[in-house]
């Protein structure tokens, strides 16, 4: 093989991963399944498609090994086939972020109240929850909790909130979290909390984003064991 054609070899392998990426579904596919493990049905109801699609779309993120399977019976889960791809679904992302104009006023259209944003740091607003200055929520689905969440937090998802806002204290900043920068559960979460009385405030970050940012994360024994080297993970 001379050396053009194996240049040309080398490149096609990595536009494998480039063409499993092109699909707005399938960068929402890789966004759940870095929450955690799911089954078929679970991901279909997530990002609103059927399970005759959404299967399809798993197919080319397989063909692209950036999932793996699991049978369990008749139900076939999957997961992220690693850590790094969590880490290139942010890249990308905060790439877009910078370079697309589009998505930049998207994203502060979301954000219709700056105020509403925590304001401080990742390690800052680590320190303050260690410390009990804040009380940090995951307001996600209990599952996904369980495989990873920020250290500190307490699980306490969306559907769960208004029924259980007095285990909350009201004399501190509570501080609600989800999937990420495109996840709109922390903004439901900030406004029931804040017309309820509390101190609210949201962070954009979800487990992908602490994660990729080389900052410890707490889950279960199976989670700390795939996670990438150089990441400290501690257990709540």
């Amino acid at each position: 093989m001379n050396n053009r054609k194996l240049k040309d070899l080398l490149y096609e392998q990595v536009a494998r991963v480039g063409k499993a990426l092109s699909s707005p579904k399938r960068l929402e596919i890789l966004e759940m399944l870095a929450q955690g493990e799911k089954a078929v049905e679970t991901v279909a109801a997530d990002v609103a498609v059927d399970v005759k699609l959404v299967s399809a779309h798993l197919k080319a993120l397989k063909a692209a090994h950036l999932v793996q399977t699991r049978r369990e019976g008749k139900r076939i889960y999957y997961s992220l086939s690693g850590a790094d791809v969590a880490q290139l679904g942010v890249t990308l992302r905060q790439v877009a972020e910078e370079h697309l104009v589009e998505l930049h006023l998207a994203l502060q259209k979301m954000v219709a109240e700056p105020g509403l944003l925590a304001t401080v740091g990742r390690k800052e607003l680590l320190a303050q929850a260690k410390r009990g200055e804040v009380v940090v929520i995951d307001v996600r689905p209990p599952e996904e909790f369980n495989t990873a969440h920020l250290p500190y937090a307490r699980s306490v998802p969306l559907p769960e909130l208004a029924q259980r806002l007095s285990e909350l204290p009201r004399d501190v900043e509570i501080v609600a979290y989800c999937r990420g920068p495109f996840c709109l559960m922390s903004d439901e979460a900030v406004n029931l909390l804040r017309q309820s009385g509390y101190r609210a405030r949201k962070t954009t970050d979800g487990v992908s984003e602490w994660r990729a940012a080389g900052l410890p994360l707490a889950g279960s024994p199976a989670t700390r064991a795939r996670c990438r080297p150089g990441s400290a993970w501690r257990r709540t």
